[in-house]
């Protein structure tokens, strides 16, 4: 009974409509984004073919191998002279993670929706320290602190640290936004002062991603230290540098060696330090 019923009220009533991924208006919109992205690459790989010496080109393969096969074996004798850049690649590293995220983490707190103390001065501000931060490469900055403070470590390490402002700062105020409002809610409900509503609402709540923020800006900063010392910002961009403009290519591989083996090393630390702390 229940059966014929219901197939009695199907054939009655309108025709069922037809399931579709996208409307049509999306699909249309869907493929103009395609025809526009192929579009650009086709104009984008023009350009580059115009100024492309081609004949160079396919020479590569065989400069390559040439530069390769000067490379080996490494000049071993040269890793006394490698300790103190290597050394100075990690204070760089681990001094601007360390001022960075001193800096990032308040900023963090004054862009957070939630949070900051004006939304029509104090985030707007935050916001655009931030956004500057993340738009400027840290080679950049170490190229206009190098001419403001001269070359050395301290130019490298003020680079990473206003580089780092803006990816933890991003980061740990995205994270504050995304904070389950019903603890705050619950604090708020026994007369919770602001800075308590932080301290015991939300701090607890992003701590996880603060550190882990922190621990990988560091990891990330490694690398990053390395190619500072190419504009003379200290670390072992310098002697890299050195190598490369006198041809040096068994230096270079025992560098590069040495670059790997400490971003190994960074890298299994970071993971130990987060998995041990968050």
């Amino acid at each position: 009974m229940k059966n014929t019923s219901l197939h009695s009220s199907a054939s009655a009533g309108a025709p069922l409509p037809v399931w579709r991924h996208r409307s049509t208006a999306a699909q249309r919109a869907n493929w103009l984004c395609w025809l526009l992205g192929a579009l650009l690459f086709y104009l984008g790989w023009q350009e580059i073919s115009e100024n492309t010496i081609w004949v160079f080109a396919a020479d590569a393969p065989s400069a390559a191998w040439d530069m390769v096969s000067r490379m080996f074996p490494p000049r071993w004798q040269y890793t006394g002279q490698l300790w103190q850049p290597l050394v100075d690649t990690i204070h760089i590293a681990t001094l601007g993670t360390v001022i960075g995220a001193a800096l990032a983490i308040p900023l963090a707190f004054l862009a957070a929706g939630n949070t900051t103390p004006s939304r029509w001065l104090a985030r707007p501000a935050a916001l655009v320290v931030i956004v500057t931060s993340r738009s400027i490469n840290s080679l950049i900055w170490a190229m206009l602190l190098v001419i403001m403070l001269g070359p050395g470590p301290l130019a490298g390490t003020i680079a990473i640290a206003l580089r780092s402002v803006g990816f933890v700062g991003k980061l740990i105020y995205e994270a504050i936004e995304e904070t389950d409002a019903r603890q705050v809610e619950a604090i708020l409900a026994t007369g919770a002062s602001r800075l308590q509503v932080l301290g015991y609402g939300i701090v607890p709540q992003v701590m996880p991603a603060i550190v882990g923020t922190v621990v990988y800006r560091w990891d990330v900063n490694i690398r990053e230290s390395t190619i500072l010392g190419i504009v003379g910002a200290g670390g072992l961009g310098l002697p890299l540098a050195a190598s490369v403009d006198t041809l040096a290519w068994p230096q270079v591989t025992l560098i590069f060696i040495a670059i790997l083996v400490m971003v190994g090393i960074a890298e299994w630390l970071s993971n130990r330090i987060r998995s041990r702390l968050i």
